[in-house]
C-alpha cells in the first residue's frame, strides 16, 4: 500500500498521539509524569512525535504546572515552546487542562469554587493560545472522582459516596464552565471528553452490584450530555448526595456535550465481581456493606469471552450517544510482543467499527514515552517504568516496535511482524483464573525462533519464556544444529525457517577454559562467527551472548557498552573475539553482554549452591572484593526478547541494576531465605569490578527485587529454615 498524504489509513482512520502527563496529588506531594518520564526536559520529543505521522496530539497545558500558586501568576514558557514546535510541524493540538489532578493547592475537587476557578484558568489559556480548537478541560472525570474521593488513592483521599458524587459533578461543572470561557474567545472550540468505559460482570448473587456499576459508568457523559432527568436511574442517587437539581439542569443547554467522545480502555478496565472469595487466594477482598466479594479481571473469566474488549464497549458508546468517537488511549503494560499485539488489534477493531457505520475518527498512541508507577496508581514510588511507543531508559528516547508500527499505519502502509502470528495473552487459555471450566489449550503456528543450546541453562530458560509469551520456537541440540559446522547451520535454518536465531550454545566452564583454550575459542568465538555469517546469508536476525569477563575489572566503575574490552582470562578472550567476528559478519546482530546469572529453573548457579549449603548447615565462603552484576535469568530472557522484537542491534549490557561482591550476594540470599547470615564467610580475594551498566538503556530491575522473586520461586519464607525443594527442580 502506498503512503497516504493525509496521514491516515485508506479508510480515513487517523493516528493521534499523546504523552502521559498526569499531575496527581498524593497527600501533600505532587507527582508529575512528564517530569518522571523525562518528557519535560527533552525538546527533541516533539520531533519524534511529529515524525511518526500523527495528525493530532493530546498535550498538557496543566493547571498545576502553569499556575501552581495563583491564577494571577502564570508561567507559559514551557508550553509556549512545545506548542509552537507542534504547530510548526502541522500537528493539531488537544489542550488538556487537568489530567487526573485535583488542581493546585488553592483548590481541590470538593471545593465549591472549583468549577469557576478552572474556568478562570481556561480563559487565560484560551487567550494565550486562541489557535487551539480542541480541548479536554478534565480528563476522565468519573475515574478521577473514583480514585480520589471514593477509593481514597489520590487527594482529597476520601472514601465517601456523597463526596465521590460531589467530586464528579464539580469536574463536570468545571468542564461546562471551562468550555463557556474558552468559547468566548474561540467560538468554534470543540470539546473532546475522555472517559474510561469499562464494564462490570458478576456472579448471579452480585448481579445487582454489577448492574449498578454499569449504570454508574455513564454518569459523567450522561450529565454532560444533559441526559439526566427525574427518570434517569442515577437521578435519585445524585439528589440524595446533596447535588442540587439546579446543578443538574445547568447541563441541559448542551454546552458541555462533547463534540468528540474520547474513550480510554485497558485490558483491566472490565471487572468481574465474585462472592466466592476462596477461589482467589492472595487477592484483596472487598465489599459494599451488604456482600463481601473479590473485584477480579473479567478478561481472565471464561464466561465473559466474546463480550469484553474495545469492540463491544465502543458499540455501546455509539448506540447510547451517536457522537463521533476517538480511541484516546492505547497502552498495554506488558512485554513488547503483547504491546504490539494489543495496539494492532485496537487499530483493526477501529477499522472494523468504521465499516459497521460507527463514526470513529482516530486511534491514539498512548503513551508516547511511557509512564512511571502507574501499576501502583502513583501511590507508591517504586520507579517502575512501563515502556511507551518510545523507551526513555537510555536518556534518548528509543523507538520500540510499537512506534514503528504506528508510523507505518499512520502513513497508510501495511505492517507485519512475526509476533503477530500468535494471539495476545488476553486470548490465550493460560490467562484464565484456575477455577474456570477446563478448556482445550490453544494451538498456534506461525514463524519461529530457533534457539540453540537445548542442554544448557539459558536455552531452556528461553524456551520457557517463549512458551509463556506465545512465541513459537524450536530448541535444538548440538546434534540438530552444530554452531561450528556451517552445513549443519544451513540445514537447520532451511528446515525450521526461523525469523531469528537465539544462540545460547557455547563453552561455559570459565575455570576449565584456561586448560581447554582451543575448545573454548572454538565454541565461543568460531561457532558464533559461523552462525552470524549464515544468518547474514539467510537474511535473518541473530542474538548471541557475551560476558562481563571481556573486562578485567580494573576500571574502577561499572562498565558501559562503549568501554574498551580487556579480557583477563581465556573465557573473556573467547567472548571478546566472538563480539568482533559476529558484528563483522552481521552488523544487525544483537550481542548481549551479561553477568553471573541465576534463576529458578536450574541448580547450576551460585545462588542455588548457597541455599543448598546453608540448608545443610554448612558455611558458604565467598569473595569480598570481586564485584559483579548478578543477573536474574527470567529478567534477562524477557529483556532480550523485547530488544529482538524491537529490531535492536549491536552490543547491549543486560544485567540487574546494582553491583554486589560474591560475599554480599550470598549474604542477601541467606538473609532473604531466613538463614543466619553469619554462615556466609568472606574471602579476601583480588579486587576486581566487572559490574555492568548501560548507556543504551538500563532494562532490568534492581538486583534486590530480583533476589526476592528468585527466593519466592524456589522456596517460602517462614519461621522454619528455608526449604529447598530439590525434587521440584
Amino acid at each position: 500500500m502506498t503512503k497516504s498524504s493525509t496521514n491516515s489509513d485508506a479508510s480515513g482512520l487517523e493516528m493521534w498521539g499523546g504523552v502521559e502527563c498526569t499531575v496527581v496529588r498524593v497527600g501533600d506531594e505532587y507527582r508529575d509524569q512528564s517530569e518522571e518520564t523525562g518528557h519535560s526536559y527533552r525538546r527533541e520529543d516533539i520531533d519524534l512525535i511529529a515524525d511518526l505521522g500523527v495528525t493530532t496530539v493530546r498535550y498538557p497545558i496543566l493547571w498545576e504546572s502553569i499556575a501552581p500558586d495563583s491564577l494571577d501568576d502564570l508561567d507559559f514558557s514551557w508550553t509556549d515552546e512545545r506548542l509552537a514546535m507542534l504547530r510548526e510541524r502541522g500537528i493539531t493540538i488537544i489542550g488538556g487542562l487537568l489530567h487526573h489532578g485535583s488542581g493546585p493547592r488553592y483548590t481541590e475537587l470538593l471545593d465549591p469554587e472549583f468549577p469557576q476557578k478552572l474556568a478562570d484558568y481556561a480563559a487565560k489559556v484560551a487567550a494565550r493560545y486562541p489557535w487551539i480548537k480542541m480541548w479536554t478541560p478534565v480528563n476522565e472525570p468519573l475515574t478521577t472522582a473514583r480514585f480520589s474521593a471514593l477509593y481514597g488513592h489520590w487527594y482529597p483521599h476520601t472514601k465517601d459516596y456523597s463526596l465521590f458524587l460531589r467530586a464528579l459533578v464539580n469536574q463536570c461543572k468545571g468542564t461546562l464552565e471551562a468550555m463557556r470561557a474558552i468559547r468566548k474567545i474561540i467560538p468554534d472550540a470543540q470539546l473532546v471528553q475522555t472517559e474510561d468505559m469499562g464494564k462490570c460482570y458478576s456472579t448471579a448473587s452480585l448481579r445487582y452490584q454489577a448492574n449498578f456499576e454499569n449504570e454508574r459508568r455513564w454518569l459523567s457523559l450522561d450529565l454532560q450530555c444533559g441526559m439526566i432527568d427525574p427518570n434517569h436511574k442515577m437521578h435519585r442517587l445524585l439528589i440524595g448526595a446533596g447535588i442540587g437539581w439546579e446543578e443538574i439542569e445547568g447541563f441541559a443547554g448542551g454546552e458541555a456535550k462533547p463534540d468528540i467522545l474520547g474513550i480510554n480502555h485497558y485490558l483491566t478496565s472490565e471487572r468481574f465481581l465474585d462472592h466466592r472469595t476462596d477461589l482467589y487466594p492472595g487477592h484483596e477482598v472487598g465489599g459494599n456493606g451488604r456482600d463481601t466479594y473479590v473485584d477480579a479481571e473479567a478478561v481472565r473469566v471464561k464466561r465473559c469471552d466474546g463480550d469484553t474488549g474495545f469492540a463491544p464497549r465502543l458499540r455501546e458508546v455509539w448506540d447510547r450517544y451517536r457522537l463521533p468517537i476517538a480511541i484516546t488511549e492505547v497502552h498495554h503494560g506488558c512485554h513488547r510482543d503483547e504491546q504490539l499485539r494489543w495496539f494492532v488489534e485496537v487499530w483493526k477493531t477501529a477499522q472494523q467499527l468504521r465499516e459497521e457505520g460507527v463514526d470513529l475518527r482516530a486511534v491514539t498512541i498512548w503513551s508516547m514515552f511511557g509512564n512511571v508507577d502507574w501499576r501502583f496508581l502513583l501511590t507508591q514510588k517504586n520507579g517502575f517504568y512501563d515502556t511507551g511507543a518510545f523507551d526513555v531508559r537510555g536518556g534518548t528516547p528509543r523507538p520500540t516496535i510499537v512506534a514503528k508500527a504506528a508510523k507505518a499505519l499512520a502513513h497508510g502502509e501495511d505492517f507485519d511482524h512475526p509476533v503477530l502470528d500468535s494471539p495476545g495473552w488476553w486470548r490465550r487459555p493460560p490467562r484464565l483464573y484456575p477455577w474456570n471450566e477446563r478448556c482445550r489449550p490453544m494451538e498456534w503456528g506461525g514463524r519461529k525462533l530457533l534457539i540453540t543450546g537445548a542442554t544448557g541453562t539459558l536455552g531452556n530458560a528461553f524456551a520457557k519464556v517463549c512458551e509463556e509469551r506465545a512465541l513459537p520456537f524450536c530448541l535444538t541440540t548440538r546434534e540438530e544444529l552444530d554452531i561450528c559446522d556451517e552445513g549443519s547451520i544451513r540445514a537447520a535454518i532451511a528446515r525450521h525457517k526461523p525469523w531469528a536465531v537465539i544462540n545460547t550454545a557455547g563453552f561455559v566452564r570459565v575455570a576449565d577454559a584456561e586448560r581447554e583454550r582451543e575448545a573454548c575459542l572454538k565454541w565461543n568465538a568460531e561457532g558464533p562467527a559461523k552462525l552470524a555469517a549464515t544468518c547474514s546469508d539467510a537474511g535473518i536476525k541473530l542474538v548471541t551472548f557475551s560476558s562481563d569477563l571481556v573486562f578485567d575489572g580494573q576500571l574502577g566503575r561499572p562498565y558501559r557498552e562503549d568501554d574498551p574490552v580487556a579480557p583477563a582470562n581465556v573465557y573473556g578472550l573467547s567472548k571478546a573475539r566472538a563480539e568482533k567476528h559476529v558484528l563483522a559478519a552481521l552488523e544487525d546482530a544483537l550481542v548481549i553482554r551479561t553477568s553471573a546469572f541465576f534463576g529458578p529453573w536450574d541448580k547450576y548457579n551460585f545462588a542455588w549452591n548457597t541455599l543448598e549449603a546453608l540448608a545443610r548447615g554448612e558455611p558458604v565462603r565467598a569473595g569480598r572484593n570481586t564485584a559483579v552484576s548478578p543477573t536474574y535469568v527470567p529478567d534477562l530472557c524477557h529483556a532480550t526478547l523485547d530488544l529482538l522484537v524491537d529490531g535492536e542491534k549491536g552490543i547491549w549490557h543486560l544485567a540487574n541494576q546494582g553491583k554486589l561482591s560474591w560475599y554480599e550476594f550470598a549474604t542477601q540470599v541467606a538473609e532473604g531465605a531466613g538463614y543466619d547470615p553469619s554462615l556466609v564467610l568472606p574471602i579476601e580475594d583480588a579486587p576486581a569490578n566487572t559490574a555492568l551498566t548501560s548507556s543504551r538503556g538500563i532494562m532490568l530491575r534492581p538486583i534486590e527485587r530480583a533476589i526476592e522473586d528468585y527466593l519466592g520461586s524456589v522456596g517460602e519464607r517462614a519461621e522454619e529454615p528455608f526449604k529447598v525443594d530439590v525434587a521440584a527442580e
